[in-house]
């Protein structure tokens, strides 16, 4: 029957693991409401016939009901609604709660591109591989206007917006290539705004992941007449890969280490060590130490958990959510911080969270620039 529904109502088909749930509530909503639709229009043409009027002198009949067809009347449509209500909401929670043991991946979206980003090291533009059977969690953010990240085989949407961090997660079932869209008008270009999910097997995933580490080649832009420039490095075999998969004919960007350790080159090359320490040690700011999935005191009252969503608020507008017991010096770095910049800070303050004071450099994050510069 599910098979039946699906290609009756022309849905795509079902990759994710509550893909089917998603399904399911809907063919129950589509099916009652033929059903209603067609007992209320079948008992309305019965009664315009049988209760018609037929003759001019004709009075109304005064038509008196039991408090049981009252009640029947009212109350079968309130629980139908209210057990529709409870089924959404369990759904929505579940789809709006990723796993602890989610994988991460960073999404940024412009006009009229998708970059992907894991903290492993790795991005592309236009492709997200994923493993089979893993749960992934997607934090996404834009760099112009709204954009909605859309996957029809995973029945998953969610907006993307600029200078904050939304979330959702998905758990793909079945290898293979799936679409995604921007179901958010972006602009001129909003249709062609698509790449694709390559859901691997975890053997196949962890292969690529491998060979993202492989020997690294210069990537150059191949446009005809355009200015000779170094880019950063990507595996030789994936060059031409990425040109193929880059929409618009843009070209891969990556960065050298993890998402982390591009994290810490920023902190330092930004100036956010100048105020913030990761060791603990009190200072202008808040220390970085810990600071993640903490529940942090407000002035004026309340408490907010540093998520992802806060910590990126407190970047572009830190005098929203003022910290208790710290001065309002922050300015904020709204147009200052790239997307990626973002996620990469992001990611090196969630990799302090578990990390034990000892192992920490004091005095800051050391590293070493890139080609000399």
């Amino acid at each position: 029957m599910n098979e039946f529904f699906r290609q009756v109502l022309f849905l795509p088909e079902q990759a994710s693991t509550f893909a089917r749930d998603v399904d399911h509530l809907h063919y129950v909503i589509i099916s009652t409401a033929m059903l209603m639709a067609t007992l209320i229009f079948g008992v309305a043409g019965l009664f315009l016939i049988r209760y018609r009027r037929r003759s001019e002198s004709q009075a109304t009949r005064k038509v008196q009901t039991s408090l049981f067809w009252e009640v029947l009347f009212v109350g079968s449509p309130l629980t139908v609604f209210l057990v529709w209500f409870f089924i959404g909401y369990h759904d929505f929670v579940w789809m709006q709660t990723p796993p602890p043991e989610a994988m991460d991946v960073y999404v940024v979206a412009k006009q009229w591109m998708w970059k992907f980003t894991y903290p492993e090291g790795p991005n592309s533009i236009g492709v997200l591989r994923v493993p089979v059977g893993k749960p992934v969690r997607l934090l996404l953010t834009s760099r112009d206007v709204i954009h909605s990240f859309y996957v029809p085989a995973f029945r998953v949407k969610q907006d993307a917006l600029p200078g904050a961090y939304t979330q959702t997660w998905f758990e793909v079932t079945r290898p293979g290539r799936y679409r995604v869209m921007c179901a958010e008008y972006c602009g001129l270009k909003h249709s062609e705004m698509w790449a694709e999910v390559v859901a691997l097997s975890p053997e196949d995933y962890a292969a690529w992941l491998r060979e993202q580490s492989a020997g690294p080649v210069a990537l150059r832009d191949a446009t005809p007449g355009a200015p000779e420039r170094e880019e950063p490095l990507v595996p030789a075999r994936l060059a031409m890969e990425y040109r193929a998969e880059a929409p618009h004919g843009e070209l891969m960007t990556a960065e050298r280490g993890t998402l982390a350790e591009r994290g810490e080159r920023v902190a330092a090359e930004k100036g956010c060590l100048r105020c913030h320490t990761v060791d603990g040690t009190a200072h202008i700011g808040p220390s970085w130490w810990g600071l993640y999935r903490r529940e942090e005191r407000l002035e004026g009252g309340g408490t907010v958990v540093a998520d992802e969503a806060y910590l990126t608020e407190s970047m572009m507008k830190p005098q929203v959510k003022q910290v208790a017991g710290y001065a309002l010096v922050m300015p904020s770095y709204q147009g200052q911080l790239e997307a990626a910049e973002v996620a990469a800070l992001i990611e090196y303050i969630r990799t302090l969270r578990g990390a034990r004071r000892d192992d920490i450099r004091p005095g800051g994050p050391v590293y070493e620039p890139i080609n000399g510069k």
